[in-house]
């Protein structure tokens, strides 16, 4: 299977058929486009080398169109001038990369036929303007579920998601949401343990981008999707995660929002570079089955541009929490504007129920849910 531009082309077929046949194929094209659907899904093997575990990317991608759209996201993110300056200190500081992300970008580079500089920039460029809305709530027999949309000013991204299961000794080990040539997770899940979402903060900003990969490499903080990913893999459950989440240094501030298999085991934490600011768990009992995350302190009120906390408390409160699951959460990511303009897509999970993972991606504008 191979995605890329031509994904909702109809092809020089429609060229031997009648008019009215073409414009109805059309019209089929036009909906079909424009509906959401399942992302692939690709398995990485943790027992492969770093160099070579990324393969199989390109079984399900082109290459080429795999290319295009990472020289888009780096040249709308990182103006040109700053990628131009970077490159050689980019290329210079690659061996202050910890493994196995140093080994699985060298790869993905080999992989890709692409400059290492440009897709260790690439997997920074999506360290920032992650503009999103997550959910964690318990419903009435202590059944807990975690939510997210994820927005980027991308819209090539839509056509780069991609579940990733990534096993261990033939079994899965953790599973996620991200984007093809991305090392980073912004959306896993270790099953029967916990899930992860993270949303930027928005005290942080894009100019921060050189200050990040300089305190990434140099002072070894990790950034933050690259600590999701470690956690899925190497905590035991929900509270050692909440604690490596909230302790270990990472490159920017970020809300990590966490959810395990328990009554009363969810939490967003505000994070600063050296520790938390915030940890606000659920506490069902005085009535805080669900909590909303964003991109600002939830004990601050939003900016007067932003709706999508308030959509979603609302949306939240006239579900109840007798009627809250899987579906209706999908729901309530689907309200305007939680889901927007910018929403790449929805995932839905539920710790305790690991198979119901589920991650679609959204129309442009998320007009049809």
């Amino acid at each position: 299977m191979q995605r890329g531009p031509a994904a909702c082309s109809a092809g020089p077929r429609l060229a031997r058929i009648g008019p009215l046949r073409m414009l109805t194929l059309l019209l089929g094209v036009v909906v079909s486009c424009r509906a959401e659907f399942a992302p692939p899904t690709v398995n990485i093997s943790l027992d492969e080398d770093p160099e070579v575990r990324w393969a199989p990317l390109t079984k399900v991608f082109d290459v080429d169109f795999l290319n295009k759209a990472a020289a888009e996201v780096i040249d709308s993110t990182v103006p040109k001038w700053v990628h131009h300056a970077v490159t050689p200190i980019v290329e210079a500081m690659e061996k202050y990369i910890p493994q196995p992300y140093a080994g699985e970008i060298r790869g993905m580079a080999s992989h890709l036929g692409g400059s290492l500089s440009d897709v260790i920039i690439l997997n920074f460029a999506y360290e920032i303007s992650a503009f999103c809305t997550s959910i964690v709530a318990q419903d009435k027999n202590g059944h807990v579920y975690h939510g997210r949309n994820l927005d980027y000013p991308h819209p090539v991204l839509r056509n780069l998601t991609v579940n990733i299961v990534f096993l261990k000794n033939g079994e899965v080990a953790y599973r996620g949401t991200s984007f093809a040539g991305y090392v980073g997770l912004w959306t896993g899940q270790s099953p029967n343990k916990f899930s992860v979402s993270g949303d930027q903060r928005g005290s942080e900003h894009w100019w921060n981008w050189w200050k990040n990969v300089v305190s990434a490499f140099l002072f070894r903080r990790s950034p933050v999707s690259w600590l999701v990913r470690e956690t899925l893999e190497e905590a035991e459950d929900f509270q050692d995660a909440v604690m490596r989440l909230s302790k270990i240094p990472i490159i920017t501030g970020v809300y990590y929002i966490v959810a395990g298999v328990r009554a009363g085991e969810g939490a967003v934490i505000t994070r600063e570079r050296m520790g938390p600011a915030d940890i606000w768990t659920l506490d069902p009992l005085n009535g805080g089955w669900y909590r909303v995350e964003t991109n600002f302190d939830h004990w601050l009120p939003p900016p007067a541009w932003d709706h999508r906390r308030d959509a979603a408390n609302k949306a939240l409160n006239a579900t109840g929490q007798a009627h809250i699951n899987m579906e209706t959460l999908y729901q309530v990511l689907s309200t305007t504007p939680v889901c927007n303009g910018i929403t790449v897509y929805t995932t839905t999970m539920s710790t305790a129920a690991p198979e119901k993972y589920n991650t679609v991606v959204r129309p442009e504008g998320c007009t049809l849910n």
